[in-house]
């Protein structure tokens, strides 16, 4: 057992530097001999088995963050989850994701596993959701990661810190085009569809919905052949509702989300888009 002494003001200058409780980090400092690095390193050990031992709990709760670079070529966004919307709701836990998030931004991590090994301070990301951890007392983790890169990249964070969505367009950024990425950001978060367009869609849905159809069909008694091409225009009417191009406007539905792209510049498209939810 270390004989150190260990004042109250070091254990307040550690909580402060950490957020941990202050008998977490009187223990700390003890069990380090009042070494603030290696007690420092005691708690994200400790919020390393804290997460260990929360492995099993569910962590359904969260905020998503979108963000996109300066220029609007390049756009990330995250999912930090928890396990309760009380954690999710506080103030210091989204200061923490906006964080995470332009870490993402500046480093242009390409995976989780990056992004947490990306520094943060004097600790690294994954280092500092260990403390995170450590501090709140419930399972946290970047559970989603997502980026698009395009000649122009909209963010848009929905309802709350619940959803966040990022859509690239194939034309250069303008205010009216940031405006439409915008629109069609929104529909993307109310409608969630599972495509750009029909093209989009893989093979294996394709054929699923199809295979689906016809033994509908055959089952109210048509024939083979018959099937076939009602299964076709079932096929062109799933993707009208779940791919997002061919889809009704949210805002006029009497146009497209194309025909609404094409109205505020001439050959304005999506390319890619990627949707964010909690839970």
């Amino acid at each position: 057992m270390s004989t150190v002494t260990i004042s109250a003001a070091e254990v307040n200058k550690l909580r402060q530097q950490t957020g941990a409780g202050m008998m977490d980090c009187r223990k700390a400092l003890v069990e380090s001999n009042g070494d603030f690095e290696n007690a420092i390193d005691y708690l994200r050990k400790k919020g390393q088995k804290v997460a260990a031992n929360r492995s099993d709990r569910e962590a359904k709760e969260g905020v998503v963050i979108a963000k996109a670079t300066a220029d609007n070529t390049y756009g990330i966004a995250i999912c930090l989850s928890s396990e309760t919307d009380f954690v999710a709701k506080n103030q210091e836990f989204i200061d923490f994701a906006n964080q995470v998030a332009d870490i993402a931004i500046a480093t242009k991590a390409s995976t989780i596993d990056d992004l947490k090994a990306a520094a943060m301070g004097n600790a690294t990301v994954g280092e500092k959701l260990m403390e995170m951890v450590a501090k709140i007392g419930e399972k946290i983790d970047i559970s989603r990661f997502e980026q698009v890169q395009a000649a122009a990249v909209v963010p848009y964070i929905h309802s709350g810190y619940r959803i966040g969505v990022l859509v690239g367009m194939n034309q250069a950024s303008t205010d009216g085009i940031v405006a439409a990425g915008k629109d069609v950001a929104m529909q993307i978060a109310a409608m969630n569809p599972m495509a750009v367009d029909a093209d989009s869609v893989s093979a294996e849905t394709i054929a699923r919905e199809k295979a689906i159809a016809v033994e509908q069909i055959m089952a109210e008694g048509k024939p083979a052949d018959m099937a076939e091409k009602i299964a076709a225009g079932k096929l062109n009417k799933f993707f009208k509702d779940n791919t997002l191009l061919p889809q009704a406007f949210v805002k006029d539905n009497t146009k497209t989300v194309a025909d609404y792209l094409g109205s505020v510049n001439k050959g304005l498209t999506v390319v890619s888009f990627q949707r964010l939810a909690v839970g």
